[in-house]
């Protein structure tokens, strides 16, 4: 767990390419269903997750998703993509298409400078 509060959790994905999951405590099913307040701080979260990310990583693209298919619980997926990692240009769900050979930055680096963004906006 990056970060968590009282309306939303932040996690990591387990996977080669930094990839996180934004999700809501309460379990809304759709983004209509969200308070206002909460969505307008959810919109500001995933732009400062992005920008964090973009700084941070250095990818050639952002992918931001949002899916329930298999769980109805409102959450986002923030995926920093580069050309040569495992599934690029396909989604990171989809075909692998060659073994992706990233030197990223440090993970818990990251985590702890995002964490204190995230903190100084509640």
């Amino acid at each position: 767990m990056i970060y968590a509060d009282d309306e939303i959790t932040l996690e990591w994905e387990r996977s080669t390419i930094p990839w996180l999951k934004l999700f809501t405590v309460e379990p809304y099913r759709e983004m209509s269903d969200l308070p206002d307040p909460l969505r307008h701080r959810i919109f500001e979260l995933l732009t400062v997750i992005e920008q964090e990310m973009r700084d941070y990583f250095h990818p050639h693209k952002i992918n931001l998703a949002s899916f329930g298919n298999y769980s109805p619980h409102l959450h986002w997926h923030i995926m920093a993509r580069y050309e040569n990692d495992s599934h690029f240009p396909e989604p990171m769900w989809g075909e692998r298409r060659r073994e992706g050979n990233l030197e990223l930055p440090d993970f818990a680096a990251f985590e702890k400078i995002l964490h204190s963004r995230l903190s100084a906006l509640r």
